[in-house]
């Protein structure tokens, strides 16, 4: 089956907005509305320079979230009337959706901000439309392999640690007792790393269990979701071996 794939990308500078991920090389921006098919994904592209109507395409973004109900979405942080930032932690609160932020802030606060806020993967611009794709689809290809495991009976068994209780099957963590919300790529992260408890992980071995990235040389993303998990999980839960990797140490009982 064809998977959708709707991504909501809206470019303060550019009034760029990006309806899907496309093809290409590099982010240009023009007038064109392509429609082409890559793989198993669905994709469209609408590029805009007219700001103009920069306010109509962030509408019809928002409606196509709501009525598509997307596979992954695109989104930016400086948008009018309400920022990325705050629509990303509205679609993660909806439903588990992949969201991939894609802004011109470089920054390594912005970057743990953004991942914070929901967000499962961060890239800057420029960027490569390639890479953008890549990482796409890296995320899609997440998603379902999660789906996958959770059919398997042994990746179903809760995870009891005390205090500390995750659900693979529903995908619920819970602290003491309360529902803590998790993106689905910090709950595939800590779940890999919970299995293992005490075990240390390396960031290359997280990145190709979590990320299915085979070579992310120089990447900060490990490193973003694990202080985005301690902020909601403690501080204590996650042991950084310095110049390894991480482990999961679990609560005292």
């Amino acid at each position: 089956m064809k998977k959708r794939l709707l991504a909501a990308l809206m470019t303060a500078t550019m009034a760029m907005s990006l309806a899907a991920c496309g093809g290409g090389n590099t982010a240009s921006a023009g007038g064109s509305d392509t429609a082409s098919q890559d793989g198993p994904y669905k994709i469209r592209m609408t590029l805009k320079t007219n700001a103009a109507e920069f306010w109509n395409i962030i509408q019809a973004g928002a409606e196509a979230y709501e009525k598509e109900h997307p596979d992954l979405v695109i989104m930016d942080i400086m948008l009018p009337v309400m920022d990325g930032l705050e629509a990303t932690k509205r679609i993660v609160a909806d439903r588990p959706v992949p969201v991939l932020i894609l802004t011109a802030r470089d920054a390594e606060a912005d970057k743990v901000i953004g991942l914070g806020a929901g967000a499962d993967d961060y890239m800057t611009k420029p960027f490569s439309m390639r890479e953008l794709i890549a990482r796409c689809k890296a995320l899609l290809r997440r998603v379902e392999r999660a789906k996958v495991i959770a059919k398997n009976s042994e990746n179903e068994k809760i995870l009891n640690f005390g205090s500390l209780v995750i659900d693979p099957a529903q995908r619920l963590v819970t602290v003491n007792g309360e529902q803590v919300h998790l993106t689905p790529t910090e709950f595939d992260l800590l779940v890999t790393l919970a299995r293992k408890p005490k075990s240390v992980l390396t960031r290359e071995k997280l990145l190709e269990e979590v990320w299915d990235w085979v070579d992310a040389s120089g990447t900060r993303t490990v490193d973003s979701h694990v202080k985005a998990l301690r902020h909601k999980l403690g501080s204590e839960t996650i042991r950084t071996v310095h110049g390894v990797g991480y482990a999961f140490e679990p609560p005292e009982q």
